[in-house]
């Protein structure tokens, strides 16, 4: 039996968990982390002594991470509890109008129907099983690939099922066919946020994830940052070794090879023969922005292995509150939103005046409510509002920062919420922010944004053009979210396992537990 090979983990986010609790079961891991805590963009704030989710809010696609923890030879229902919400969201619109999307699709059907007509009540359903049917002909072809292509996916799938994803109509001129009250267009349109895009630019594929959600939205345990806890106790369990606050300046790179890390900040090392501020490796395995990588965060001749897209715009930013209050008027639920009166200014904003919007659409998240429960006193809420990635270029000044403030709760204030803020206990957190903690890329939050049908094949696939070098997170395929981040890091590990053929260590337990569905301890 040859020697084990050592692979360090750049990044404790999402992928580069799901990597480490995978290959730590076929060689010696590292993780190196800037940050003192695993999750990556999934972080907590605390106020009022009470920690707030204060990055993404919504766990869907289950079955994402059930693949993950069966290939870490784990069971996802041994480590998380999760509810499944009723309630998927609730929307409110400056005009009066209200509607609760439901996880049962005949009683959004109704409700869609009770509030804008019967035909958009039918349109609805027609609606669902189109997205139904967009996903399952994009699963296993394009979200579990390595690194999907056009015409790959025209040998993959029939003719007519890839003409049903509407691959080259933008999300917003598929939604203005399909329903008839543009409310619904923006409500159904703001899933291309959730990869940082303008719906108005963005593929109608995206339309997805409306089938993704309803499938189930879940409510974890903990918080979400539960998640990454849980996948560093497996991966630790499988005998990898992880390091906080630890900067790598350079991948050490020869004739095309990946030889190891260069660590930029002094550190202890936590992890057995540590020693020097090089360390050999034989594969890495990058969990950050692409970005990172091309601008030459990771050394010169990593950045001129990694290109950047021709044509290839950043992402949205966000400007977020994490606070305690007592929110009165429209009753929120565990997910809401508060929609803007003009949506096109919005992206236009965003995107081309580079500027915070005036009339934000605003996202509100109130975890003590999950489950429908309703809360007495002071609760927990996460507020955002999108902004441009102008955080390497702008200096978010605090008279800015209170008039984006103020912006957020009028807008909120007009479609029937006031939110009430405890005071003291407001923790802001502007593009710029956002930009420190992941260096180059001005605070986008998603990689590159998701603009025309071909940018879904721009994104980088798990395999760089660096022997030994694979990418993972939410700027590399399949993109942004947490269970995408998840697939991402599975695919890494899957083909890193595959070109150095390696194998399962006997010390790290029994072979890998096949995919569970949905296995999950809470319905």
């Amino acid at each position: 039996m040859g020697q084990r090979k050592r692979i360090a983990i750049i990044g404790a986010g999402m992928g580069g968990l799901s990597a480490a609790a995978i290959l730590a079961r076929h060689g010696d891991v590292t993780v190196f982390e800037r940050a003192g805590r695993p999750g990556g963009k999934i972080r907590q704030v605390m106020a009022g002594g009470q920690a707030i989710d204060s990055g993404p809010t919504v766990f869907t696609m289950d079955w994402a991470l059930d693949r993950v923890f069966g290939d870490a030879g784990a069971r996802l229902s041994d480590h998380m509890s999760l509810e499944r919400q009723d309630i998927l969201a609730r929307h409110y619109w400056a005009d009066g109008l209200a509607l609760d999307l439901h996880a049962d699709e005949a009683l959004s059907a109704k409700a869609i129907a009770d509030v804008f007509g019967a035909e958009d009540g039918k349109n609805y359903r027609a609606f669902c099983a189109k997205t139904k049917a967009v996903f399952e002909t994009l699963k296993a072809p394009f979200l579990e690939s390595e690194k999907p292509s056009f015409f790959g996916l025209m040998t993959q799938c029939s003719p007519l099922a890839l003409l049903g994803t509407a691959p080259f109509s933008t999300l917003w001129s598929e939604l203005s066919r399909t329903f008839r009250a543009p409310h619904l267009r923006q409500l159904f349109g703001r899933y291309a946020t959730y990869c940082g895009a303008s719906p108005f630019q963005a593929p109608a594929t995206l339309m997805l994830v409306a089938h993704v959600e309803k499938t189930g939205v879940w409510a974890v345990k903990g918080g979400m940052q539960a998640v990454p806890d849980a996948l560093e106790r497996v991966a630790r369990a499988n005998g990898a070794c992880f390091e906080y606050g630890v900067h790598v300046s350079e991948i050490a790179i020869t004739d095309g090879a990946v030889r190891g890390v260069r660590i930029g900040a002094a550190s202890t090392p936590a992890c057995p023969g540590a020693r020097g501020p090089v360390r050999p490796f034989d594969m890495v395995v990058m969990n950050g922005d692409v970005a990172a990588l091309s601008s030459g965060e990771m050394g010169d001749e990593a950045a001129s292995h990694i290109q950047r897209p021709r044509g290839a715009v950043r992402s949205q930013s966000a400007m977020t509150w994490s606070m305690l209050a007592e929110p009165s008027g429209a009753p929120l639920s565990y997910h809401t939103v508060l929609f803007s009166e003009d949506y096109p200014s919005e992206f236009e904003s965003v995107f081309g005046a580079s500027a915070v919007p005036g009339q934000p659409t605003v996202y509100v998240c109130a975890p003590d409510r999950a489950g429908g429960r309703a809360p007495q006193g002071p609760e927990r809420l996460f507020c955002l509002i999108n902004a441009p990635p102008n955080g390497d270029t702008c200096a978010y000044s605090e008279e800015m920062i209170q008039q984006c403030r103020q912006t957020m709760i009028d807008q909120a204030s007009r479609c029937g919420v006031t939110l009430n803020p405890v005071p003291g206990t407001e923790t802001v957190t502007t593009p710029e922010t956002f930009a420190r903690m992941f260096p180059s890329t001005g605070g986008g939050l998603y990689g590159m944004a998701s603009h025309g049908w071909q940018a879904s094949f721009q994104r980088p696939g798990v395999k760089s053009g660096v022997s030994g070098l694979y990418l993972a997170g939410g700027s590399a395929h399949p993109g942004p979210g947490v269970p995408m981040a998840a697939l991402s890091g599975r695919a890494a590990a899957t083909a890193l396992i595959r070109d150095y053929g390696l194998t399962v260590s006997a010390s790290t337990g029994p072979s890998p537990l096949a995919a569970i569905s949905g296995g999950i301890s809470t319905r």
